[in-house]
Parts: C-alpha cells; structure tokens; sequence
C-alpha cells in the first residue's frame, strides 16, 4: 500500500514538473521579439543590364570585280591596311591587251578624224562627215576608258583604313565577277547594339532630354568592364512585335582595337528612379513565383501581402506596388511566424535596416 502511494506521488510530481517547464516555454517562446522596420522612400540610381552585340562602324564585303585568276595575294588575315592599300591582283593579260585594243582605236579615230577636218576647212567633205569622224572619236575614246577601269578592276584596294578578315580564296584561284574574298572592318569606332523593353523604353525618353548623350558602359565576354564609356546615339524607328523590343545604338571609341565585329557582351545602364520605395531583400519570401512580405497591423498582427518589384539592387528590392512608406514589415525571422500571429518588436529605422546591408545605393 505504501509503495502505490508512493508512486503515485512520484507521477504527481512527474506531472506538475513537466507543466512547469511547459509553461515556461510557452511563455519563452510568447517574449519573443522580432525585428520590424518600414520601406525607405528616397531616389536611387539602379544599373540595367542588356545583352547587346558588337558591330564595326563599317564592315564590308571585299568581292571581285572581274572574271579571272588571283594572281597575287598582298596582305594577310587580320592585318590592319591603309586606305588605298593593294590587297588583292586578278591577273591582268587580258584585260591589258582589250586597253592596247582601244588605245589603237582611238588612235585611228583621232588621225581619221584630223584628216577629215582638213578636207572639210577647205569644203572637199561635207560638214556632216566631220561630225560622223567626231563621233567614232567620242565612242573610240569612252571605249578606251572602259578599257582602262577594266584593266583598274584587276587590282583591288582597301576603300578605308581597317583589318582584313579571312581570306575565303587563295592565290591562283579562278574568280568569278562579284565572288566573295574576305570582308574587311573599320574598328575605330564600335556600335553596339541591344534591346530595350516597351516599358523602359518609355521610361527612358520620360526622363532624357531629346539633345541628351546617355552615357553606358560595356561588360565583355570575361566579366571584365571595357575601359572607354560609350554613349547612346540613335534608336531604331520601330518596335519588334514578337519581343516587344526596341533596338538602341550606342557608339564606343576603340582605341586600341580591342572590340572586334561580332563579340557579345552585356550593356550596363544607369537609371535613375524617383521617390521608390527600398527595402531588403531578406525580409521577402516567395509563393509561387510571386513576392511576399510580412507586414505588421496597429494590433501587433502578421499580415502577409504581395508586392511588386520594380528593379532589384545588391541586397535590395526598389518596390512599385505593395507597401507605402507608413508600412511596418518583417526585416527578420519570417520562418518563425504564421499569418495572423501577435508579436513583440523592435523597431529599426529603415536608413539603420539598409545601412547594415552590403550595399552602395544612392
């Protein structure tokens, strides 16, 4: 008999310990404070990144002009030329003899045509045989001409100073009119070309004037800044349909030729933005690819509410609906609240919350 009761009293105990302890977790866990701050409004600049591809201010087609054998070769892959340098010679034999060919021709026109003149100063020849003579002149002379540009054609020269691509034929291939020997680059100056969405776009002529040089820079294929800023030109008359695109222009000098036709890389531009609301990116969740915080009722109570992101900072989201300035959300422990929850908090001035954040905003 003394035994139950003695372990009765022992689960008795047992009992009101583990309340005890219960209670006082509970009551723990109810003291919990949490860290609330609100968005900050103020204007900021935000950089946007455009995939964008290089282009040369003048890049040809260097193409035959006659029909032919490449005789010579005169300059070599990705060797920068002078305007007027001879790159190429189709050889000439033919060409030469139809020049000699002509040039016999107008010969024999000029002398028929002298003779007939001094037998029409003494009336011996009508006036229109001199005016007949005159003629075959004119037709042996542009006949000659002709000639000669043919003959010019064989040799082909750099129309601009620029860097020659690769050849497409070698030396002793025969050519035909118009075939295809390399192509050949002005790459003093760079444009660059990339798309702006609809939205920005407007944006962007909201906010610069019509005469205004937009400055941007040019992030390379190795993640490296190119080190000359380019500025934006021109932009194309009209919108790409199926992307919602439009193609901006932006011209970079190229000193030192270190752009070349046809790289990649991504357009930098600096936006600014009036009046937005900033808050961190750690006091958001996502549901379903969509952006949530925790914001804090009059009452203490957890609310979540969606918001809309506008642009995205280092450790920052710049909102565009969602939240208003006089708003309180969670800045930290989002996993230890549900919604509709009461809770303690303190109050962390928005400049203190963005501050402490790895970050450079202004």
């Amino acid at each position: 008999m003394k035994t139950r009761i003695l372990m009765l009293a022992g689960l008795c105990a047992l009992l009101f310990h583990t309340g005890c302890n219960s209670h006082g977790e509970e009551h723990h866990e109810a003291e919990t404070t949490f860290q609330v701050t609100s968005p900050l409004q103020k204007d900021t600049l935000i950089t946007k990144q455009y995939v964008s591809q290089v282009h040369s201010i003048q890049h040809i087609e260097i193409r035959a002009l006659e029909r032919g054998y490449l005789q010579k070769i005169y300059v070599d892959e990705g060797q920068f030329v002078k305007k007027g340098t001879l790159l190429f010679k189709i050889m000439p034999n033919i060409y030469q003899a139809e020049l000699e060919s002509a040039k016999a021709e107008a010969e024999f026109a000029r002398i028929e045509y002298e003779n007939t003149k001094s037998l029409a100063d003494r009336n011996i020849v009508a006036p229109n045989e001199l005016a007949m003579a005159k003629a075959k002149v004119d037709k042996a002379n542009a006949e000659l001409a002709l000639a000669q540009v043919h003959l010019q054609f064989t040799e082909i020269r750099a129309p601009f100073d620029g860097i020659i691509d690769r050849f497409l034929v070698r030396e002793g291939s025969l050519l035909d009119e118009g075939e295809l020997l390399t192509n050949f680059s002005d790459n003093s100056k760079m444009w660059i070309y990339y798309n702006v969405p609809e939205a920005e776009y407007l944006d962007y002529k909201a906010q610069v004037k019509t005469d205004e040089k937009v400055q941007v820079e040019f992030q390379m294929a190795n993640q490296k800044k190119f080190e000359f800023p380019g500025v934006v030109e021109t932009i194309e008359a009209d919108f790409n349909n199926e992307t919602g695109n439009i193609a901006f222009r932006a011209t970079f000098p190229n000193p030192n030729s270190l752009l070349r036709h046809g790289e990649t890389g991504n357009i930098q531009m600096t936006i600014p933005l009036s009046n937005v609301l900033l808050i961190p990116q750690k006091a958001t969740f996502e549901v379903l690819d969509k952006k949530y915080v925790f914001v804090i009722d009059n009452d203490n109570v957890v609310h979540s509410r969606e918001i809309t992101i506008s642009a995205e900072l280092p450790h920052i989201y710049a909102i565009s609906a969602g939240l208003e300035p006089t708003d309180k959300i969670l800045l930290e422990g989002l996993r230890l609240v549900r919604e509709n929850d009461e809770i303690h908090f303190d109050f962390i001035k928005p400049e203190v919350a963005l501050s402490s954040l790895d970050l450079y905003a202004e």
